[in-house]
């Protein structure tokens, strides 16, 4: 079923986790191109990934973005595509800073949780290189200082991103501390693990933007694991479509 106007679904195909915990969990570039058509195909908007090194860990090096970023551009120009600046990949705010500045084969934007150490700074490189900046909220500290920082007005997407314990009170204290901030960015909603579908119905009922993938779940509504991305994003799609 194709998705309404009112339904903005982003995949997110792999996340930290590693191959152990999925046999199709993609982490080579070319298993990334696969899974970002295959999510895009299946309804998905735009996709987010983040490029792995030969372990299945998250690397923010250029060596394996450029690949990554490469790959999927190849198969599919054009698809709106963004990669992780996690400091747990590269846990050194100067280092990240570097990785950063040092890729030459370009996503359109890129996930920057606003908590993490350097990540103002980070903001400032990445808007320098022309990349979009979506920001990640994890709880109401991170919201009220994003709020009151220069950036808010210049990210592209605001993300509330919730634990497996998170809930629909949570998400809409935090939609309200960045409804105040009057950011012209929109907000998108997302859970994991246990709370992953429960609060993507609940983006559906507020109307913001949501996202789906085996960085979430892996498993679909009924408690079926998927098979890969595009069935979570079917089901995705499917169920904000009711």
């Amino acid at each position: 079923m194709p998705p309404t106007p009112q339904t903005y679904v982003k995949a997110c195909i792999n996340g930290v986790r590693t191959p152990d915990q999925h046999p199709n969990l993609p982490v080579t570039p070319d298993e990334l191109a696969a899974e970002a058509v295959a999510a895009h195909r299946a309804g998905a908007k735009a996709v987010h990934m983040h490029p792995k090194n030969a372990d299945g860990v998250d690397s923010l090096h250029a060596a394996e973005v450029d690949a990554a970023v490469a790959a999927v551009r190849q198969a599919l120009p054009g698809l709106p595509l963004g990669v992780t600046t996690g400091f747990w990949a590269l846990p050194d705010p100067g280092q990240r800073l570097r990785a950063v500045q040092s890729w030459t084969v370009l996503p359109d934007f890129a996930s920057l949780n606003w908590h993490e150490p350097g990540s103002p700074e980070l903001a400032d490189v990445l808007l320098g290189r022309g990349l979009g900046v979506e920001v990640g909220i994890f709880h109401a500290e991170a919201a009220q200082a994003w709020a009151a920082s220069d950036i808010a007005a210049h990210c592209m997407r605001v993300m509330i991103e919730l634990g497996a314990d998170g809930d629909v009170s949570t998400a809409d204290e935090l939609l309200g501390i960045i409804a105040s901030a009057g950011s012209p960015a929109p907000v998108l909603l997302h859970g994991l693990d246990e709370s992953c579908w429960p609060l993507l119905e609940h983006a559906g009922a507020r109307g913001v933007q949501t996202r789906i993938g085996l960085e979430d779940t892996l498993l679909l509504p009924d408690g079926a694991v998927a098979d890969g991305n595009a069935a979570l994003v079917a089901a995705a799609v499917e169920l904000l479509s009711r």
